[in-house]
């Protein structure tokens, strides 16, 4: 009998403890879609030309470092917005697919990563490009917010 009241007052604490390891991939998830919400929209910005919505994207730091498919590092807000305002006036008719896109959170929740291939689609003129493009993400999450603080893109050496 004595058996069973341990057992009996142990049952609550038991069925906490697994709750809470039962929703901890839970939090993992949500925050893995909250970071699948800000790469979606990176794209939907750079689609529609939208520097406002690449900027809620993207952090403002003037020491981040990022690479796009050009030789040159991106150094800082300023240069990568310029960058895009250039390339939004140089392309049209962007469309990008993107495949294979995984996502990982680190365990407190305060920054991620991702990985994805893109089809990236543009016309630069009347001249139509194609480029198979590899993508790396690093996200910090800062006041709640999910942000794009790097970035590294690379093109498929051709054979």
């Amino acid at each position: 009998m004595k058996r069973f009241a341990y057992v009996f007052l142990a049952f609550p604490f038991l069925c906490a403890f697994g709750s809470q390891q039962a929703s901890a991939p839970s939090k993992i998830d949500a925050e893995k879609s909250l970071i699948k919400a800000v790469l979606d929209n990176y794209i939907v910005s750079i689609e529609k030309e939208d520097i406002d919505l690449y900027a809620k994207v993207m952090a403002h730091d003037p020491s981040m470092v990022n690479f796009g498919t050009s030789e040159e590092p991106i150094v800082g807000w300023d240069a990568l917005k310029k960058l895009i305002e250039g390339q939004n006036a140089a392309l049209s008719d962007t469309k990008i697919e993107v495949k294979d896109q995984k996502i990982r959170v680190a365990a407190n929740k305060k920054f991620g990563w991702a990985t994805s291939l893109w089809n990236f689609q543009a016309k630069m003129g009347d001249k139509a490009m194609a480029l198979p493009v590899r993508c790396t993400w690093i996200l910090e999450k800062k006041a709640g917010a999910w942000a794009i603080i790097h970035f590294h893109k690379s093109v498929a050496a051709k054979e």
